[in-house]
């Protein structure tokens, strides 16, 4: 499966459970690190939670197992590597504190029809 479809799969999961302002950015021009970062906030510890479930289920539905999870017991910042896509789902706080659509702005924000 590609690293767009994949993509697409993710921001679903994330839209399905609410995600606060689902972000993908296309970083694959510009890093070596993956091809989409998607960014994606909760309003509290518990939503943060279900939408690293969420993307972790439906992709795993669709045979892409992540290589690394970081940040599920606090759930203030969930890191979710799958390879050639990175799934960040953030607290309120911590995602105006980190703005990693400011530090990644020299990728292509993607609109959720062009996945």
């Amino acid at each position: 499966m590609s690293s767009k479809e994949l993509a697409k799969i993710a921001y679903n999961a994330l839209d399905e459970k609410k995600g606060v302002n689902i972000t993908v950015i296309d970083i694959s021009e510009i890093s070596v690190i993956a091809d989409y970062f998607i960014i994606a906030g909760g309003n509290n510890e518990n939503q943060v939670k279900a939408l690293a479930d969420s993307v972790e289920e439906e992709l795993y539905k669709a045979e892409a197992v992540p290589k690394h999870i970081e940040g599920y017991d606090n759930a203030n910042w969930i890191l979710m590597d799958f390879g050639d896509i990175i799934v960040h789902v953030f607290n309120e706080e911590d995602r105006l504190f980190y703005d990693l659509e400011r530090i990644w702005r020299d990728g292509k924000q993607v609109n959720v029809n062009e996945l």
